[in-house]
């Protein structure tokens, strides 16, 4: 009875430290996750620290120049209208009721 009842303990531990290990391993890959995105997180902020970051965001979105740069500016000529090409759609065809029925039931 007794080695019985500590068969049923140990049965309990080791369940236990199976579920124990399983969790142990999906963290593990938790961690290993957050550290990749932390890392990457990090080369984004030096990246926009830099002057390289600063220069970029000048010249594309504010539209900056250098001493010396030649500023070309794409102007569209003013008499142009834009053709405008529609697509014919097709109307569906129309049905009697009985041909209707005839298609829901035998087809």
């Amino acid at each position: 009875m007794i080695l019985f009842i500590m068969m049923l303990g140990l049965n309990s531990r080791l369940a236990e430290y199976f579920r124990l290990s399983s969790q142990k391993e999906e963290m593990e890959m938790r961690i290993s996750y957050l550290k990749s995105t932390q890392m990457a997180i990090e080369t984004q902020i030096a990246y926009a620290n830099s002057d390289k970051a600063v220069e970029e965001w000048a010249r594309t979105f504010e539209r900056n120049i250098l001493p010396g740069d030649q500023v070309i500016i794409p102007i569209p000529p003013g008499d142009v209208t834009p053709e405008v090409n529609y697509l014919a759609t097709q109307e569906p065809e129309s049905l009697e009721n009985w041909q209707v029925w005839w298609e829901l039931f035998f087809k």
